[in-house]
């Protein structure tokens, strides 16, 4: 173990943000890493349990957490870093958003504060790359099978990764103009700078990974040319559809989907072309974000930094208790309450509310008519009921939907290929496999909307199998 009774000496320091009236005018990371003798501190605390449930049973990819925890303790980076790696091929990403489910299953975490695992983490990738430790992987021999690759997210980009350094050849297709999925256009720079992104991208570059920008699969190419092109093709091309508000005068010119507003804020914060027309200025407005997760949360720290008069985030579930409940007993993932950032800079919260009609003046929405609602649990099932004479009006100038995503977008790939989809309209895959044999699918794809680090863990699983796959060939 780190330091014997290291959890006794230390408590935990988690990393400030930069101050509020300050991130606010720019886009840039707002976390303070923490000085090397405080992660020293913090590795310090990990008691290398005997049974680490935050490997077994918290972390997605399996980090070896109470190894690197030890190795930062003694000093040894390097091997730290080569430790990391083993198991999660973007450890800067998931240093930076991951919501750490390692650390609630921490063991400290029963009666204590957990191990600062995320920003350890963090620390050792950033300390690889500034060493100069972290190099491009090139395969010994090559297997001369191609894959191709659908989509350019975290799924997809892990699933590249692993298959160019198994030999194959890998030709990664993305329909924008830069590859990186969600982490590019969906998340906020000032979650993950998109340096972060590039300077992976370019590791992979370099290993053999081929990119093909701009190109809509399904329709720019067919599905019959990627069978004819390809030996095995890999689905990852996310859970893009998102939930839609079905209540009179959802058709307003001013609704939009979070997703929309994300990705044009992120075109603009890199100087890519964009449509003027699908600009949604929201500075001096009253901003509504429907729906409290991680993507309304975003929608909140972005429409700030855009100037909105005020906004307000509603959701439709119970607000979660302050410690964490029977029902997610450790080392599950506590259902509590949170405050994001971007929360934190400035919105009005709301629980149990439900949008009951909208409202507006000529093509533009300017009211939202809601409820207050309550949750009862009826023989194991939540079910949801109006509270009477509970009505209430809120003013929108603009009204944002950030309620989550259904299922992987359906086209003309998806239907060419012939793949099964579930009940949910996700595609079904057997140990990353669909019913058509060359044709793999992970992270969303499959699973529908999830963690960023539950994609990276899905693309490598499945590059295994596609790998087993073509050496069968």
């Amino acid at each position: 173990m780190a330091k014997t009774k290291g959890f006794l000496d230390y408590q935990r320091q988690s990393p400030s943000y930069r101050p509020v009236d300050e991130r606010i005018n720019d886009y840039n990371e707002i976390e303070i890493s923490l000085m090397p003798e405080a992660i020293n501190q913090q590795a310090a605390r990990c008691s290398d349990c005997g049974v680490p449930f935050c490997h077994g049973t918290g972390c997605p990819v399996g980090n070896l957490i109470p190894e690197f925890n030890d190795l930062v303790y003694q000093g040894k980076w390097k091997e730290a870093c080569k430790n990391l790696h083993s198991t999660n091929n973007f450890p800067e990403i998931t240093g930076r958003i991951c919501p750490a489910p390692c650390e609630a299953a921490c063991t400290l975490a029963i009666n204590d504060q957990s191990v600062l695992i995320r920003h350890i983490e963090y620390q050792i990738v950033e300390r690889g790359f500034a060493e100069g430790w972290i190099t491009p992987m090139t395969a010994r021999e090559k297997t001369g099978k191609r894959v191709a690759v659908i989509g350019s997210g975290p799924a997809g980009l892990a699933a590249a990764q692993e298959l160019v350094r198994a030999g194959h050849e890998v030709v990664v297709f993305e329909k924008d103009e830069q590859p990186g999925g969600l982490l590019r256009y969906g998340i906020p720079d000032f979650k993950l700078e998109k340096w972060v992104v590039d300077r992976r991208l370019e590791q992979l570059k370099q290993e053999g990974v081929q990119f093909q920008m701009g190109v809509n699969v399904g329709i720019d190419i067919s599905a019959h040319y990627l069978g004819k092109m390809f030996d095995g093709i890999c689905l990852t091309m996310g859970a893009g559809e998102p939930r839609d508000l079905t209540v009179s005068g959802r058709g307003y010119d001013n609704i939009f989907f979070a997703m929309d507003y994300l990705t044009t804020q992120n075109r603009l914060n890199s100087g890519e072309s964009t449509d003027p027309s699908k600009h949604i200025s929201v500075r001096g407005k009253d901003v509504i974000v429907i729906g409290g997760g991680d993507t309304g949360s975003d929608c909140v720290g972005t429409a700030r930094r855009r100037g909105a008069k005020s906004i307000s985030q509603i959701e439709i579930l119970p607000q979660p208790p302050q410690d964490r409940p029977q029902d997610t007993p450790w080392p599950m993932w506590p259902r509590m309450m949170r405050t994001s950032s971007s929360q934190e800079e400035g919105c009005d919260r709301r629980w149990s509310v439900m949008t009951k009609q909208i409202s507006g003046v000529g093509t533009r929405v300017s009211q939202l008519h809601c409820c207050q609602v309550e949750w009862q649990n009826k023989d194991g099932r939540w079910e949801m009921q109006e509270i009477e004479n509970s009505d209430f009006d809120l003013k929108a100038d603009i009204v944002l939907l950030a309620m989550g995503f259904v299922h992987v977008e359906h086209g003309p790939l998806i239907e060419n290929l012939g793949v099964e989809l579930d009940n949910r309209g996700n595609v079904v895959a057997n140990n990353g496999q669909t019913n058509n044999p060359k044709v793999f699918a992970a992270g969303d794809t499959v699973s529908g909307a999830s963690l960023v680090v539950r994609a990276i863990n899905a693309g490598r699983k499945t590059a295994e199998a596609v790998d087993q796959y073509l050496r069968t060939l």
